[in-house]
């Protein structure tokens, strides 16, 4: 259902208006606004001042200054969490902070540092910025909202970087900014531009922090829902369930399935008769649990191997492991589900596995990523620059599960839940931050 910020959204979308004409106009634009905006240089928009350098022994006490972090990949400078310095009352005064100024990168590591900026939302009391950075002080009168954004847009964010140069570090100094050029409209529509992008990013952050809740919610499940080693309990468990769970070894649970060893050259995906799921697109890709009829699989381009492996497709219910990483996800698993009438294949660097017990559907999946079972495999890696497991290794380990498949039941329909709304949340968010970029290229000249 759209809320009501979302319907707003909608409703400010509809009064846009198109303009195809060849003045100093965006391609889109509010109706109710007409004619070309003005075109200056940023010298001539304001006043650019560097700021001050301060020495080791004044630093981490006095009073509060802006640094290059508080402003890169930021769009607006907060007063909460900056450092500290020791400053002067004229320097203060000099070097002061506010409301609609705007802080640029002067000198940055990352080359794409140089030259990001962030506006100033409010009068900062005492605060001053650093020598790595250029206030930008606005003589004609500009919607802070607007000037958030104006200064990501591609073609000046060009501007910047070419006239960038590069020592140890990527500088940028005042004589250079005074020369970006910029088109502005009147301040009406500025700030009608500035409103929306607020919007937007309103948007954005508020679903962004439901997924991140959401993703919070699902690591401490899946860390209290099942045994931690040593316990035959989990820490909570569904109402009406009780009683201890049963653990098996590994090798009483599963029984083997041979992989294939083809590489990503060998499958494509557009045409074949059968899919291979690849060990990195386990660990990246794929969640705990894998839907054959949502997840794109690649194909095996060679069908002769399609008849060949015949014999060890996989069934709902199979679990693949990824045997090796780069890092201590080695062990990633995915259970299969829905392959109907698809054949597929376990490929290069996966251990394939078939349980021999009855298993309740996505238990197995959400259970073997779980911190309670994948902590067992932490002791069985091998290696240093790749690590990974051995089949026989992996037999050390033991599966825990709850007798009643009903209670496995409800686990695996309970994070598949959360995984649904983690889409739905990722798919919204995608969505905006699109809507955003294809405003910013039209609704800016």
């Amino acid at each position: 259902m759209m809320n009501e910020k979302d319907k707003t959204l909608r409703t400010e979308h509809s009064s846009f208006s198109t303009n195809n004409s060849s003045l100093k106009v965006p391609a889109i634009r509010f109706k109710g606004f007409s004619g070309a905006w003005e075109e200056r240089t940023l010298g001539e928009v304001g006043e650019l001042k560097n700021g001050m350098n301060f020495s080791k022994e004044a630093m981490g006490h006095g009073y509060p200054f802006v640094n290059l972090q508080d402003v890169f990949g930021k769009n607006v400078v907060s007063n909460n969490g900056l450092g500290f310095a020791v400053s002067t009352a004229t320097q203060r005064k000099d070097y002061s902070l506010q409301k609609g100024d705007v802080l640029f990168i002067r000198s940055s590591v990352k080359p794409e540092g140089v030259g990001e900026a962030a506006v100033i939302y409010k009068n900062f009391e005492n605060t001053t910025y650093s020598g790595f950075i250029i206030r930008f002080r606005p003589k004609l009168e500009m919607a802070v909202n607007f000037s958030r954004f104006i200064y990501s847009i591609t073609y000046i964010r060009k501007q910047i970087l070419a006239s960038a140069t590069s020592s140890a570090n990527t500088n940028i100094n005042q004589e250079s900014l005074q020369k970006i050029q910029l088109a502005l409209p009147e301040f009406f529509e500025q700030t009608k531009i500035g409103n929306y992008f607020q919007q937007l990013d309103t948007l954005i952050s508020q679903h962004q922090q439901k997924h991140d809740k959401l993703l919070n919610l699902k690591k401490s499940l899946l860390e209290k829902m099942f045994p931690k080693q040593g316990k035959d309990e989990p820490e909570i468990r569904f109402k009406g369930f009780s009683g201890a769970w049963e653990e098996k070894e590994f090798s009483d649970t599963f029984a083997n399935i041979p992989n294939n060893t083809l590489s990503r050259a060998e499958l494509n995906y557009d045409f074949g008769l059968s899919k291979n799921v690849h060990y990195g697109d386990v660990l990246i890709k794929f969640g705990e649990v894998l839907d054959i009829k949502k997840e794109i699989i690649p194909f095996i381009t060679n069908n002769n191997f399609t008849h060949k492996l015949k014999s060890t497709k996989l069934h709902d219910g199979d679990v693949i492991i990824a045997d090796a990483a780069e890092d201590k996800t080695v062990g990633k698993c995915t259970e299969l589900v829905n392959i109907g009438e698809e054949i597929i294949f376990s490929g290069l660097h996966t251990i394939a596995v078939r349980p021999v017990l009855p298993f309740s559907s996505k238990y197995l999946g959400y259970y073997m990523n779980s911190f309670a079972y994948h902590d067992q495999l932490l002791f069985l890696m091998q290696g240093t620059k790749v690590l990974s497991i051995s089949k026989s290794a992996i037999q050390n380990t033991s599966i825990n599960f709850p007798n009643c498949t009903k209670e496995q039941t409800k686990i695996g329909k309970l994070f598949k839940t959360l995984d649904t709304l983690l889409t739905q949340h990722q798919s919204q968010l995608k969505k905006l931050k699109q809507i955003k970029q294809a405003c910013l290229a039209k609704m800016f000249v």
